[in-house]
C-alpha cells in the first residue's frame, strides 16, 4: 500500500530556512553554500576521493533543501570524473517543490542544477525514489521515511557518509544506535564521513564501531565538527582506485517498482 507521509514546513530565520517542525535551520545564515562545500565536501576530501573510481557513493542522513545534493552534483561534473555518483539520501519529512526552489533562490550558481531536482521531485510517498541526472553520470536514490527504517532495506558499499539531520539535540531519532548501526554495516575500510555536529555521543558511537575520528574546526560561529573514516586515521584510503564497482544493490519491493514506474 502506498503510504503518503508528512512533508516539512519551511520558515525564515534571517537567510536561513528553517524546519518549523524541529525549529532548527537547514543551512547557515552566513552563506549555506560555503557551509556544505566547507563541512562535508571538504570534510570527505573531495573531488579527491572520487577521482578515477568507476562508481562512488555518498550516503546521506537528512536530505533537507538538497543543498548538499546541489554542490555535490554540481563539484562532480566541474571535477571532470568519468565514474558514476550514486547519491543515497533519507528524509523522513522531505519539502515541498515549491519550498525547495525557494531554499535555492540564494544561490544562483547553481540554478541549473536546482531545476533539474526541482523538475523532478517526486511525491511524498513513502519509499524509494530513483531520479537520473548528467545522462545517468548522477542517481539519485531519496529514500522518504525514517532513516532507522529506511537503511536496513539499503545493500551497498558506501563509499562517504554525509551525516547531517538537524542538531541532535533538535531530532535525536536521527542519531540513534540504530542508524549508527547501518553506517557501520554499509561501510568498508577507509569509508570516510563528514558531519557538522561535534556531539560527543556522536563521536563514541562512531568510534564504538571502528570509526577514527577527529575533531577538526567547524564553519562560521560553530567552533567544532567532527570527520573522519572506518578503521583509518584519514580518508585518503577510500581513494585508492577499486577496479570492482562499489555499487551493490538496492532491496527491491513491489513498492519501490511503484515509484520508479513514476519517474
Amino acid at each position: 500500500m502506498v503510504k503518503q507521509i508528512d512533508k516539512n514546513a519551511l520558515a525564515w530565520r534571517g537567510n536561513a530556512p528553517v524546519s518549523t517542525r524541529f525549529d532548527d535551520v537547514y543551512y547557515s545564515e552566513e552563506n549555506g553554500l560555503e557551509e556544505t562545500g566547507f563541512v562535508f565536501l571538504k570534510g570527505i576530501e573531495a573531488p579527491d576521493c572520487w577521482m578515477g573510481k568507476n562508481n562512488f557513493v555518498i550516503a546521506e542522513t537528512g536530505f533537507g533543501t538538497g543543498l548538499n545534493f546541489l554542490a555535490t552534483y554540481r563539484d562532480w561534473i566541474k571535477s571532470g570524473a568519468t565514474g558514476q555518483l550514486i547519491f543515497i539520501s533519507a528524509e523522513k519529512y522531505p519539502l515541498s517543490a515549491e519550498a525547495l526552489v525557494e531554499a535555492h533562490k540564494k544561490f544562483p550558481e547553481l540554478a541549473s542544477y536546482s531545476q533539474e531536482l526541482c523538475a523532478a521531485w517526486p511525491p511524498a510517498v513513502e519509499g524509494l525514489h530513483q531520479r537520473l541526472f548528467a545522462n545517468g553520470k548522477i542517481q539519485l536514490l531519496l529514500l522518504f521515511g525514517d532513516a532507522n527504517e529506511t537503511f536496513q532495506d539499503i545493500h551497498a558499499t558506501v563509499d562517504a557518509w554525509y551525516l547531517d539531520g538537524f542538531a541532535p539535540s533538535k531530532n535525536p531519532e536521527m542519531w540513534t544506535d540504530k542508524l549508527f548501526d547501518h553506517i557501520a554495516r554499509l561501510s568498508k575500510q577507509g569509508t570516510c564521513f563528514a558531519t557538522f555536529t561535534a556531539a560527543g555521543f556522536v563521536r563514541r558511537a562512531l568510534q564504538a564501531r571502528g570509526f577514527h575520528v577527529e575533531k577538526v574546526p567547524g564553519y562560521g560561529r560553530k567552533r567544532e565538527r567532527l570527520i573522519g573514516a572506518l578503521g583509518a586515521a584519514a580518508c585518503k584510503t577510500a581513494r585508492q582506485k577499486d577496479p570492482i564497482p562499489s555499487w551493490a544493490a538496492i532491496a527491491q519491493s513491489s513498492l519501490e517498482q511503484v515509484l520508479l514506474a513514476q519517474a
